[in-house]
């Protein structure tokens, strides 16, 4: 499995255009080191969008779901640091879920990524995901350009901290399906035929959002330990 945990948090959002550089800056420098310290927080990547919205997309692998509600992590939530607390009045539209992998299949993790949000119909749920885990996902990674491909489910509500009340109530995820290759018009070719927006919803897909994205930075707890 390529993600290196049970869970993961995915967030995306934009940042007001004035405070781009300074954002890109904190969050390299001391927002992801001080989330990779975390217990069970294990790897961190920070997207930015090549095509689609919202310019970025930021992956949390964790080991479990239980990490993302944990002391450790809400004590950090709850006690910004002054450039974080500077930071936040800065996000726009900010969606955070925290997510079981239902499915993670191929290796690595590509530079680019298709990102999909979406929710399942209530009648179709069942149906949908086995399509996509037992029809559809696991032969993706082998084609030409691509290399793994991830579904995520929302399984958590998000706790009100005192980093979410400076910045605004967050958006939940439903269901996520990320994508990553080498090949950017692999992954785009991808967006408009297999998980294109009229397949997806034939399945039972709802609420359909697309997005294409490349990897900015990525971080490991073990580069944060040494």
């Amino acid at each position: 499995m390529p993600l290196l945990g049970q869970a993961a948090m995915l967030l995306s959002f934009d940042i007001a255009p004035e405070a781009i550089s300074e954002h890109d800056d904190w969050h390299t420098h001391e927002h992801l080191p001080e989330r990779l310290s975390i217990p069970g927080f294990l790897r961190g990547t920070r997207w930015v969008a090549l095509q689609g919205q919202p310019r970025y997309c930021v992956l949390y692998e964790v080991a479990q779901l239980a990490t993302l509600s944990s002391d450790a992590y809400l004590q950090r939530l709850n006690h910004p640091s002054p450039w974080t607390a500077k930071m936040m009045p800065h996000y726009r539209g900010m969606t955070r879920g925290l997510c079981s992998v239902i499915g993670s299949h191929g290796l690595g993790m590509g530079h680019v990524g298709l990102l999909l949000r979406f929710a399942p119909a209530a009648d179709q749920k069942k149906a949908l995901r086995d399509w996509l885990l037992r029809d559809l996902l696991p032969q993706l990674p082998a084609r030409p350009g691509l290399g793994s491909v991830h579904l995520l489910e929302g399984a958590l509500a998000a706790q009100m901290t005192s980093e979410q009340r400076i910045r605004g109530a967050d958006a939940g995820v439903d269901w996520a399906l990320l994508v990553t290759g080498y090949d950017q018009e692999s992954l785009a070719s991808l967006a408009d035929t297999e998980l294109g927006q009229a397949q997806l919803e034939a399945r039972g897909a709802r609420g359909i959002s697309c997005a294409l994205y490349r990897t900015d930075y990525t971080l490991t707890a073990q580069e944060v330990g040494a």
